[in-house]
């Protein structure tokens, strides 16, 4: 690095030339001339020291500052405080080509002081700053640089410039120059300027320019504004001001310079806005009370109330004057605003005011001082006057007399009919409020009526109405007389006084604050009684079997009504019940009879009691109805013997026991009636051997034994029978008894049953053993398993379990030793060791007691006990142990001979001799990373020895941890002592070398070369010198050498070796820096290496652009074509080339397009049309960028801003904008000269300071009579007044305004403003139609929207004020909410629904108003609604549901019910003369679609009309519909029915009076009324068939003449619906009928004894008792091929008379053989019977067939029998159910989507049971008729359903064994041998066969015969589903559904699933002699399928056969 200085100094002095002359020279060469050599040396001393004196002038030569060839150093600084004092802000460098040290300084200036240098040492100095800098006080410094060489005798002297420029920083605030901070602005002044202000910056740039804004600090951000101009800023008024609303402003001006990064100064100003008031504001009423009460007789002048008005104008505050308008009552002082009154007032007096309010208005004038008045001085307000009432009138009645009449039982609130015409049902009080409001109530006060209201105000229609119905009895009273009272609410004191008086003389009231009225009612005597039963339940008897015209009961019913009504009008009908159809019912005795004997009705022992209704009805059977219940029981004959529920009673009697264990009760039942001798039971042992040993209870039937039995003293019988709960056990003896039940009656009739009673032996005996103690010796090492001694113990009980012995160590045995259970044998328990070593306390005798219990259960067991002794002998046989070693730390170079550890082992035997050893091949050495260190690599168990007798480990060679670090000794001890082979014993033993520093850190590389860039920030990356060290000592320092100024721009971190920027580095100072790097381990002691590193210092563009000269400001035309130009810019930058290039670029968003900028010039022009009124100036934001066009989009260019402001010069280039009221402006012909009509507002889009902005208004047009005038306000508005009176001139008045600006050229604009002068209200509406007081009567039944009228009133006014609309006004009862009046049409309809029953009458107010302005007037029009009586209710029954009984086969109308009766809710009305009661007709609606019933329209009897059968239908639900609407009127009672409508009438009080009266009253009870939507649709019908009136009558017109009506929606909901549930009662007429006539069973030889394994199943059509079915064994169980059923005498099976179910009675075995047959009859309770034959095989569980099945066990259950009998058909044999369960899979899990079918077959023929081999290929014989069944049930698999082992008896040697498996293996040879060839000849044929088809089917058919029926493949009965059977060609049958299921595939197939379509006759021939051979060649591998599965399970191989016999798994 100091060499190549050093060369670079010599070649810029290379031409450095010696001073001296050449006579020197001259000497010189006249010296070497001289030979004499003393003369010759003394002149070379001379010349030596010449040449040195010489060499020394020569060399000191000038240095040079280091500035890499720049004339000049420039330094830019940011002003202080971002520069602070003492920053270093240069190093000054320099070089001297001598080497001398050098000095930097500075020549004394002013300038010079900002600095301060330092020199360092060597070549460098540093200066640093020694003044804050200030740049606006001084912007740069030019200073003068020295360098002085040190050289004393000769110093060389150079200098430099350095110019310091400085930088600015946004360090100023704005400061704002003096200013105006008051101003006053009248209020309205036009918008414009107010003041300007202008704020300095003493910052250069954008921190220099000033920005404006505005602050108000209440808000009002929106009257003024401020804009920034040239520097200043203007600020303007943006609106009018208004004193009114705010008279002071405070103003904040911010001045914000316009840095655009770091902080941002900001100079406030602040300014107070004061507005001068002017006289513009009317007068305003600040004290006005809306409301004022005043009493009518209050005296003239009378204070009222007081209002006060002020000036408007806060500011001016004139007086005020008060004024009221004309007005006769009142008036006001007018200095003071207090209204009182005129003259005398009264409230009743109806003139000029509403309800006693009179309105007063009152004007307010302000009295003006000035002319300059612009606002109405004139200001009105509106107050009310309410004149209080003083109670001078008393409450008046219409009538003095009331005649009204009512129904008897009438409803509650059920309004009184006033009989006379015109009746005045009112009753008024004018007075107002309480004076008002009066009281009505009833004298004497009673219970029955009631009078509404109660209380009312003013004026109210009174009704009066039932209060309470129960009390309204025409029986009791017919006449009710009292008198209705009125009474002020407001008058206690003369209620009191009058009081007296009152109570003593009724008819006289003296007091004249009451009114009152007399009232007489009339009562209407109805038929309100019911008839009474003399017993509400008669209780009757009749014997059984009765003849007929027996009398069984009368009924007797009484009625309190007289005539019809009562007693006399009673009729008996409708005798419902079980035997009603039996008995005959006299409607006028009410005698009940039989009508027709016999059957089972009348048979106590099926029915006992029978329940009946009847009922009575009055009215001749028309009126009402009660209903009385009948019991008839019949009474019992003896007929029935006595009968036990069950064939046979068995219990079970323990052995010593003196009870059952289960009490036997026995119980026979006698269907005769309980209680009596013909039902009373006695039982009598009557045979049997024992019967002396039991006693049984005549009475109860409980048999109990004598005494207790001994089991081994009972004589066995030679037959047995075994108990089914013991499992056929021969513990158990029978014993049989016969019993016999007999009853009391005569004749006496018995029954017997056989009971068994089962001895059952009990567990009395306990084990003996043989001897009581044991003992044994063994050796030590006895294996487990090993059998040490026996124990035997024998019990004496005769049966098992009981004499059973089983044998259990109880204690002692520690787990070491077991017993068997059966013979007693003891043995060491497996994974035993006797050792004693291994014991805890060394235990070497084990004494064990052995118990011997016997097979009893429970507490029953017995036991006992003996001692066993085992002594244990030791052997030896432990090997070596060696204890646990350490990890042990060995340092490297260890010495040789040095002992390591010392090993050391234990033997637990006595005599052992141990020697230790290194076992090479379990020892490894590991290296530090973990690598195995090879032996022959290095030898590290070299390097260790261990002595074979003591076990001490020492070390013989130098260990090397790099080379080994971690080393694992296998050490080895033996016992050469061992008994029995050797015993070893190894342990590990673990060393870790420890490390040594004794390696020199290593670098990575040899050298590191890197470059960095210039002004790289601190922390950056230079470059990572990395170094290692194979010693432990791997923590490495790194420490940098080398030159210091180097070192002082680095930093190097001393633990990673990364080496980053520490300081600047400047490129023109520091082209490449070199250094050394030192890495030192952590060792001791330490140790190092060095390594060079280069690195090379790139340039980059450090210096931004700057623009010569400062802001400035332009301005230019609005009209100035786009190319004008602006002005020009200029910047430069101090960087070179690319660096130093300028572009120049705008901000488009200042621009906002309108400028641009040439971006190499600088040239700013005008790039689109200006519009000054769009913006008016603009700020430009200049870019100047360097390195643009390389840098820019790489982020290596700089750039600077400049702002430059361009103000826009206006034109008049704009047109005024005008705006007016868009619509007519409306003013009343009372319009005042001094009010303003409309306000004329302006606008012109150019500058408002000149006259481009400025507007002119004129009237133009439409004013030809100077009705008005245009007042201009300002430039910019104007106001339009009326110059003369508008009285009578109301109309439309078009005003054309013209407005123009006064700019040059004038822009003209003309505009139309509307003016409406309209009339003054003055008149009220005035009804036309309907005239006042019109009645109008409207059905009740009326639809909410029913257009009742149109009211219509005119108005004389004109416009808004003749607009006239309707309302409602609110009445006391509430009639107005019932209805609803259109506002705008007066058409009144009603709202809510009408309910006669509540309120009668209805009278409303409607009140038709104007619209008119200021006060809307009205008139009221009086309407009597009358709501009319409809029928609106319709007959509904009182039940939702009628249960009728009719008998099967019985004639058709043999059998009449009659329907119950509805009730009707409506009643008739008194008033109106069109009422009368209709016909109720009944009609079935559905359910009769095949015409099974008639029913009687008007009788309302139910009859049938075809023959019924149960078993056909059991039940019937006929729907039948009540209505009045019958198809014949002449069913409605001989007159038309009414019809009723809106009818109106203008007299008061018009009402409808009957013309015909009738006591006639259905009903009263309902459950709901009709639906709407059925009155709508009636209402819509009969509308139209009467044209003049609205009607609302329930019709449905358009039924046709007996057709039923229908219904819509649910019937269930319709109460004029009721459900009628028809049941078909039974008779016993179907016999049982079997399911099959063959049922066929079987069970297997192992099945146990009561199993019910079958069931044989009838049904009978019928129900009940009649339906109830009997089973019963019909002949002898017969035996066929019987093998082994000998011994078998009883009935080998049992029939349950109740199920069906067979029961197996005996208990198969092995061997036996054949099968059974038996008839079984069935027979139900009237002797109708059926048979069947039964047949039950006997057959072996391998005989069994099963069936895999993708169903759930329950659906394969519901469809059992359909595949039993197809499989049957189709094989021709008999298929048999063994058993149904889930599916369970090889390896023992549960499936349940599967299901396992167990089956056998069985031949038809001779009735053997098929092989399971047989059945599979008979089931492959038919696939094809088989595949849809199997198809359809979705059978997977078919298999055997168990497969045995193959057993050969005893074992018979190992030569047996050897010739099975031979013989076993040569035969499954030669079968796969012939199974191959079969299918390779099978193949070849299918091929031959298919060669000869012609054309493929789509399916295989079931047979050739039936080629239309599919089939597939079905698993294991396929003959060609072995492997390889099917041809390649063809595709085998898959089922795609449990193909993606279970993700099977599809296998090969047979051709029998691909038949192919024979067209000629000979090949169809040909093919079916192919299919036959086929058929023939049955599968090979079926035959011996049994062999297979044996095979199978003896090689454990079951999956490899599996494969070969099964078909594709679906």
């Amino acid at each position: 690095m100091y060499n190549e200085a050093q060369t670079t100094s010599s070649l810029d002095y290379k031409k450095v030339r010696l001073k001296g002359s050449p006579a020197h020279l001259k000497s010189l060469r006249d010296i070497s001339r001289i030979r004499d050599p003393n003369s010759i040396s003394k002149y070379l001393q001379v010349i030596l020291i010449l040449t040195e004196l010489i060499s020394l002038v020569a060399s000191n030569r000038p240095p040079r500052f280091a500035i890499d060839g720049q004339s000049e150093i420039v330094l830019r600084l940011k002003e202080s405080p971002e520069t602070k004092v003492g920053t270093l802000i240069y190093t000054l460098k320099g070089f001297d080509p001598d080497n001398d040290p050098l000095t930097f300084g500075k020549r004394n200036s002013h300038d010079s002081e900002i600095i301060r240098i330092e020199n360092t040492g060597g070549n460098e100095a540093k200066v640093f700053l020694a003044k804050e800098l200030d740049r606006e006080l001084q912007d740069e410094y030019a200073i003068v640089l020295t360098l002085t060489d040190s050289q004393y005798s000769d110093p060389n002297y150079v200098t430099q410039s350095f110019l310091l420029l400085v930088e600015d920083i946004n360090d100023n605030v704005p400061t704002f120059l003096p200013y105006q901070n008051a101003i006053e602005i009248p209020e309205g002044s036009a918008p414009g300027v107010l003041s300007t202000l202008e704020a300095t910056d003493a910052d250069e740039g954008a921190y220099g320019q000033v920005v404006y804004y505005l602050q108000e600090l209440d808000g009002d951000n929106d009257v003024f504004s401020i804009a920034t101009h040239q520097g200043k800023g203007i600020l303007k008024l943006e609106r009018e001001l208004d004193y009114e609303r705010k008279s002071l402003y405070q103003l904040r001006v911010l001045a914000i310079d316009r840095a655009n990064q770091g902080p941002v100064n900001t100079g406030t100003a602040a300014i107070l806005v004061k507005v001068k008031d002017l006289e513009d504001q009317p007068p305003e009423f600040v004290e006005v009370q809306a409301v004022a009460r005043i009493a009518e007789d209050a005296p003239v002048g009378t204070k009222v109330l007081r209002v006060r008005a002020i000036d408007g104008d806060r500011g001016i505050n004139n007086p005020i004057a008060y004024a009221l308008e004309a007005n006769d009552l009142f008036d006001i002082n007018p200095h003071t605003g207090i209204v009182h009154t005129l003259t005398k007032l009264d409230r009743e007096e109806q003139s000029d005011q509403v309800n006693g309010a009179h309105i007063l208005r009152i004007t307010a004038t302000e009295l003006s001082k000035s002319n300059t008045q612009v606002a109405p001085t004139t200001v009105r307000t509106e107050v009310t006057v309410i004149v209080s009432d003083v109670n001078d009138e008393i409450p008046t009645f219409g009538e003095t007399v009331y005649r009204c009449e009512v129904n008897e039982n009438a409803q509650t609130n059920t309004p009184l009919n006033f009989i006379d015409e015109e009746v005045q049902n009112v009753v008024f009080d004018h007075d107002e409020g309480n004076n008002g409001t009066f009281r009505l109530f009833l004298d004497p006060p009673n219970d029955l009526f009631e009078i509404v209201p109660e209380l009312a105000v003013n004026e109210a229609n009174f009704m009066l109405r039932v209060k309470n119905s129960k009390s309204l009895d025409f029986e009791q009273f017919t006449e009710v007389n009292f008198t209705i009272f009125a009474r002020e609410i407001d008058e206690p004191s003369r209620w009191r006084w009058v009081l007296p008086v009152f109570f003593l003389r009724r008819n006289l009231i003296l007091n004249f604050s009451f009114s009152s009225a007399h009232v007489q009612i009339f009562i209407r005597d109805q038929n309100d009684n019911f008839p009474e039963f003399s017993q509400a339940i008669y209780n009757a008897s009749v014997l059984e079997n009765s003849d007929q015209g027996t009398i069984i009961t009368q009924v007797q019913a009484v009625d309190v009504d007289s005539a019809d009504y009562g007693t006399m009008g009673i009729r008996y009908t409708n005798l419902r019940g079980g035997i009603a159809h039996l008995l005959h019912l006299n409607p006028i005795t009410g005698v009940i009879t039989i009508r027709q004997a016999g059957g089972a009705a009348f048979d106590r022992e099926i029915i006992s009691r029978h329940y009946l209704t009847v009922e009575a009805i009055d009215s001749a059977g028309q009126g009402n109805r009660n209903t009385a219940q009948i019991i008839i029981d019949i009474l019992d004959v003896n007929d029935n013997a006595p009968t036990f529920p069950q064939r046979q009673y068995e219990t079970k009697l323990l052995e010593n026991q003196s009870e059952f264990e289960t009490p036997l009760q026995l119980e026979a039942r006698d269907a005769d009636l309980n209680g009596t001798e013909n039902s009373q039971v006695t039982y009598e042992i009557v045979e049997g051997m024992y019967r002396s040993n039991f006693t049984i209870d005549p009475q109860s039937g409980l048999l109990r034994p004598v005494h207790r039995f001994d089991f081994e003293e009972l004589v066995e019988r030679s037959s047995r029978r075994s108990d089914p709960q013991a499992g056929g056990s021969p513990s158990i003896r029978e014993i049989d008894l016969l019993v016999r039940a007999r009853d009391s009656g005569i004749p006496m009739l018995s029954t017997v049953v056989p009971v068994l009673i089962y001895i059952q032996d009990v567990n009395d005996n306990a084990p003996i053993f043989q001897r009581s103690f044991y003992a044994k010796t063994v050796p030590e090492d006895l294996p487990g398993g090993s059998s040490v001694l026996q124990v035997t113990a024998i019990d004496r009980d005769g049966s098992s379990p009981n004499n059973a012995v089983v044998y259990r160590i109880q204690t002692g045995a520690s787990d070491k030793f077991i017993i068997n259970s059966e013979t007693g044998v003891i043995s060491v328990a497996q994974g035993a060791n006797l050792d004693p070593d291994l014991t805890d306390s060394k235990r070497s005798l084990y004494t064990m007691t052995v118990l011997a219990l016997d097979g009893g259960l429970g507490n029953s067991q017995l036991m006992t006990t003996c001692t066993v002794n085992i002594s244990i002998q030791d052997v030896n046989n432990k090997a070596p142990v060696l204890g646990e070693m350490p990890a042990l730390k060995i340092v490297e170079n260890t010495p040789v001979g040095t002992m390591v550890y010392h090993i050391q082992a234990s033997d637990l035997d006595q005599k052992a001799i141990l020697r230790y050893k290194l076992n090479p091949e379990h020892s490894e050495g590991r290296t530090e990373e973990g690598a195995l260190v090879k032996s022959g690599e290095y030898d590290f168990l070299g390097a260790f020895e261990v002595d074979p007798i003591e076990g001490s480990l020492k070390v013989v060679k130098l260990l090397d941890r790099e080379r080994v670090e971690h080393i694992k000794l296998a050490i080895t001890v033996e016992d050469l002592a061992a008994a029995k082979g050797r015993q070893l014993a190894e342990g590990f033993l673990s060393i870790q070398v420890l490390d040594e520093n004794d390696n020199n850190p290593k670098f990575r590389q040899p050298f590191y070369r890197q470059s960095i860039t210039e002004n790289s920030i601190n922390g950056a990356m230079i470059v990572n010198v990395l170094a290692s060290d194979v010693d432990k000592n791997r923590t490495i320092t790194y420490a940098l050498e080398g030159n210091p100024t180097y070192r002082s721009l680095m930093h190097l971190d001393s633990q990673t070796g990364e080496i980053v920027v520490a300081s600047k580095i400047d490129h023109e100072q520091h082209q490449w820096l070199n250094f050394s790097v030192r890495a030192t381990d952590s060792g001791i002691p330490p140790r190092s290496s060095l390594v060079d590193v280069y690195v090379t210092v790139l340039d980059e563009n450090d210096n931004n652009p700057y623009f010569v000269g400062g802001s400035k400001n332009y301005t230019i035309s609005e009209n100035a074509t786009p190319g004008t130009r602006v002005a020009t810019l200029q910047a430069a930058d101090a960087d070179s080339g690319d660096f130093g290039k300028i572009t120049f670029l705008m901000d488009r968003i200042s621009s906002q397009g309108k400028f641009t900028i040439d971006a190499d010039t600088g040239v700013l022009t005008v790039a689109d049309r200006l519009d000054r009124e769009s913006k008016d100036s603009y700020n430009l934001v200049i870019e100047a960028w360097d390195n643009y066009q390389f840098g820019f989009l790489a982020g290596e260019s700089r750039n600077a801003f400049k702002q430059v402001f361009i103000s826009i010069l206006d034109e008049n280039d704009n047109s005024p904008e005008v705006s007016l009221p868009r619509s007519c402006v409306l003013i009343t012909e009372y319009h005042e000269l001094h009010e303003r009509v409309a306000s004329i507002a302006g606008k012109d889009a150019d500058d408002p300071s000149t006259p481009n902005g400025r507007l002119d208004f004129a009237i133009t047009q439409g004013n030809k009579e100077g009705m008005f005038e245009l007042r201009q306000l300002d430039p910019w508005n104007a106001q339009i007044f009326a110059s003369k009176s508008l009285r009578n001139r109301f109309g439309n008045y078009s005003l054309t305004i013209t407005t123009r600006d006064l700019g040059l050229p004038t822009n003209i604009v003309h505009s139309t403003l509307d003016i409406c002068v309209s009339d003054f209200n003055d008149h009220a509406p005035v009804f036309v139609r309907p005239l006042h007081n019109t009645t109008v009567r409207i059905p009740e039944n009326a639809t909410v929207g029913t257009l009742i009228l149109q009211a219509y009133a005119s108005d004389a006014d004109m416009g808004q004020n003749a607009l006239v609309r309707y309302r409602l006004k609110p009445d006391p009862l509430g009639s107005y909410k019932m209805f609803e009046v259109n506002a705008n049409t007066g058409e009144l309809y009603l709202k809510e629904p009408l309910n006669r029953e509540r309120q009668k009458i209805h009278e409303i107010r409607i009140e038709a108003y104007d619209q008119g302005l200021p006060t809307s007037l009205s008139s009221d029009l009086d309407l009597t609604i009358y709501v009319r009586n409809v029928n609106d209710y319709e007959p509904q029954f009182i039940v939702n549901e009628i249960a009728v009984n009719f008998t099967e086969h019985s004639d058709p109308g043999a059998e009449r019910i009659k329907l119950p009766d509805t009730v009707d809710k409506d009643q008739l009305d008194l008033d109106d003369p069109n009422e009368s009661p209709s016909q109720v007709c009944y009609f079935i609606v559905s359910g009769n679609e095949e015409g099974y019933f008639r029913l009687d329209p008007e009788t309302h009897i139910l009859t049938v009309e075809r023959e019924l059968d149960r078993e056909v239908v059991a039940n019937f639900t006929l729907y039948v519909r009540a209505t009045e609407r019958c198809a014949n009127e002449s069913l409605s009672g001989g007159g038309k029915r009414r019809r009723m409508g809106i009818e109106i009438n203008n007299r008061l009080g018009g009402f409808l009076h009957n013309q015909q009266q009738q006591g006639y009253d259905r009903f009263k009870h309902s459950r709901q009324l009709r639906e709407v939507s059925s009155r709508e649709e009636y209402d819509q019908e009969d509308g139209e068939a009467d044209g003049e009136l609205v009607s609302y009558e329930n019709y449905e017109g358009s039924q046709e003449v007996g057709s039923p009506p229908s219904f819509q929606h649910d019937p269930e909901a319709d109460s004029t619906i009721v459900k009628v549930k028809v049941r078909v009662l039974d008779i016993n007429d179907n016999p049982p009928r079997f399911r099959s006539k063959i049922f066929t069973g079987g069970i297997t030889t192992n099945a146990d004894f009561g199993l019910k394994f079958m069931r044989v199943e009838a049904t009978d059509a019928d129900e009940g008792q009649n339906g109830k079915i009997g089973y019963y064994q019909v002949g002898d169980i017969r035996q066929t091929l019987s093998e082994g059923l000998e011994n078998v005498r009883k009935a080998p099976f049992l029939l349950d008379s109740e199920t069906g179910e067979v029961q197996l009675n005996f208990d198969p075995q092995k061997g036996m053989k054949g099968y059974f047959d038996f008839m079984v009859l069935a027979n139900d309770t009237l002797g109708m019977r059926d048979v069947a034959h039964v047949f039950i095989y006997l057959l072996r569980e391998d005989q069994k067939v099963r069936f895999v099945f993708r169903l759930q066990p329950d659906e394969l259950r519901s469809r059992v029998d359909t595949f039993r009998d197809t499989l049957g058909n189709i094989t021709e044999s008999i298929v048999n159910i063994d058993e149904i369960k889930v599916h369970e899979n090889k390896d023992g899990s549960v499936d349940k989507t599967k299901t396992d079918l167990y089956m056998h077959l069985v031949e038809r023929e001779d009735n053997s049971i098929y092989e399971v081999s047989e059945v599979l290929k008979l089931i492959d014989s038919h696939i094809e008729s088989l595949d849809g069944l199997f198809k359809d049930l979705n059978v997977l698999d078919t298999q055997p359903a168990e497969a045995h082992l193959l057993t050969a008896g005893p074992a018979r040697g190992p030569l047996f064994v050897w010739l099975v498996f031979t013989n076993l293996f040569l035969a499954t040879l030669l079968v796969v041998t012939l199974a191959l060839c079969a299918s390779q000849r099978n193949g070849y044929r299918r091929q031959l066969r298919a060669a000869k088809v012609n054309i493929f089917r789509g399916h295989s058919s079931m047979s050739l015969q039936h080629t239309q029926e599919p089939a597939t493949r079905v698993p294991n009965t396929n003959k060609h589903s072995v492997h390889g059977s099917n041809p390649i060609w063809l595709k085998g049958y898959e089922n795609e559904w449990f193909k993606a299921e279970e993700g099977s595939t599809g296998g090969p197939d047979s051709l029998d699933d691909n038949f192919l379509a024979v067209v000629a006759t000979q090949d169809m021939h040909e093919t079916l002699k192919g299919t036959a051979k086929l058929f023939n060649n049955s599968n090979d591998l079926n035959r011996h399928f049994n062999l297979y599965n044996q095979i199978d399970k003896l090689t454990n191989n079951a999956q490899i056969l599996a494969r070969k016999l099964e078909t594709t798994e679906l």
